[in-house]
């Protein structure tokens, strides 16, 4: 026989089933519309944040691009003036070279100068004089060291000026490589995507590095480097443009002192050889008086001898009258005629003997002169064989070296015959 069961569980009511249905259908829609209001939510806020996101990127791409554009131009900018100091370096130190050169080459001119005046302290006696040539010597020596003072003075500065584009031009050099590599970073940054396969999360990115400035300092730092450079490449100019003015004004002082110096020496020569020739005139015309004396003391001593022999036959004829015997012993007018040209013959010996001591004298005075005269012309030729040489040292200041072939050994020939001409002339005075 069948049984029922009963379910023991608690019994609810239909209103209370009712009831449960409409909660669940309340709730369901009350949920779904809370979800729908979510998902619109979501969806406006997916929309905000792509285009924020999207408009972020792409503001910020482009303030790469400009700021690429930006760093570019002053890269550009350094570079020109990087480019302007090397010309710049090389221009300086090319004058500086040309101004060191300028000074070298016064080694020459000082060398010159300084044997000259060596070579014309060789002359004798009264030739040695403080003439005008001594005297432009001098002022040549003193326009040279002049001159060399002031080209040093110009190759210091120029070398001064040269370490300051040195330093300039590590500058702008050590800010271009800032300025390339600052390029290659944000260029690398610009062609970043959200697709690139390098890109991940970093550590604290927002942080400010140490040593980070503002826009206005790395503005600054460039344009005083810059404005550097180009101040330097103005005082630069300037300064072989003096260097340029200097070697041009030295040389010009140079070249009058020489010209100055070598007249003088010109007119100076032509003295000397004013001089030796009024000494040659004065030695012919002594050595034509000497002869004509000489020959004059010949004859003259050739009567005096001649007179004393007349006084010895005088003499013997008055010894031998006085062997006259007695009475003929007589004073008569032989006696007294022959006494009459012994006085005669006594005053003209004593007269003849008188002119001749004073024409020895005049001869010995004729020599003495000659002596002079032929000392002051070895004196002369001296002076004038040391004088043209100086000139012909002195071609090597407007003939090139490797063109200079000294002039000396004619004149050195001739002047060492002169010479010896002189001391033969002498020997035989002697």
């Amino acid at each position: 026989m069948a049984t029922l069961s009963l379910k023991p569980a608690p019994r609810f009511t239909v209103p209370d089933w009712h009831s449960n249905n409409c909660q669940i259908s309340t709730n369901s829609e009350r949920q779904r519309s809370a979800s729908h209001q979510i998902r619109q939510e979501g969806r406006i806020l997916r929309n905000e944040t792509n285009n924020q996101t999207k408009w972020d990127e792409q503001d910020n791409r482009t303030r790469l691009d400009d700021r690429i554009d930006v760093v570019n131009k002053w890269r550009e900018a350094l570079a020109k003036c990087l480019a302007d100091v090397d010309s710049e370096i090389d221009a300086l130190a090319q004058m500086k070279e040309e101004a060191e050169r300028a000074l070298q080459a016064t080694n020459l001119n000082l060398d010159v100068a300084i044997e000259c005046l060596t070579l014309r302290e060789k002359r004798m006696a009264i030739d040695l004089v403080n003439d005008r040539v001594h005297d432009e010597l001098q002022k040549e020596v003193e326009v040279i060291e002049g001159v060399r003072k002031a080209l040093q003075q110009k190759i210091s500065e120029a070398f001064e000026q040269l370490c300051l584009l040195q330093e300039t031009r590590q500058q702008l050099n050590l800010d271009h490589r800032n300025k390339m590599e600052t390029l290659e970073i944000d260029r690398t940054c610009l062609s970043l995507n959200i697709n690139s396969p390098n890109i991940s999360y970093k550590p604290n990115p927002t942080r400010v590095p140490p040593g980070t400035t503002s826009l206005e300092q790395w503005f600054q730092f460039s344009q005083y480097n810059k404005d550097r450079a180009e101040t330097e490449i103005k005082a630069s100019t300037q300064l072989r443009e003096a260097i340029a003015l200097t070697i041009a004004q030295t040389n010009n002082e140079l070249e009058a002192q020489r010209v100055a110096t070598e007249f003088a020496f010109r007119k100076r020569i032509r003295e000397f050889e004013k001089a030796l020739s009024e000494l040659s005139w004065q030695e012919k015309n002594t050595k034509e008086e000497i002869a004509v004396m000489e020959d004059d003391i010949r004859r003259l001593e050739e009567d005096l001898r001649e007179k004393q022999t007349y006084l010895k036959l005088v003499h013997t004829r008055l010894e031998t009258r006085t062997y006259r015997p007695n009475v003929d012993l007589c004073r008569d007018q032989v006696q007294y005629g022959l006494t009459d040209e012994v006085y005669q013959l006594e005053g003209t010996i004593a007269a003849l003997k008188q002119k001749l001591s004073q024409l020895h004298d005049a001869l010995d005075a004729l020599y003495k002169n000659l002596a002079r005269i032929q000392e002051d012309i070895q004196y002369k030729t001296n002076s004038l064989f040391l004088d043209t040489k100086c000139m012909d040292t002195r071609r090597k200041l407007t003939v090139p070296a490797e063109k200079y072939v000294p002039e000396l050994d004619t004149f050195n020939r001739t002047t060492n015959r002169t010479l010896s001409e002189v001391k033969s002339r002498q020997l035989e005075l002697a």
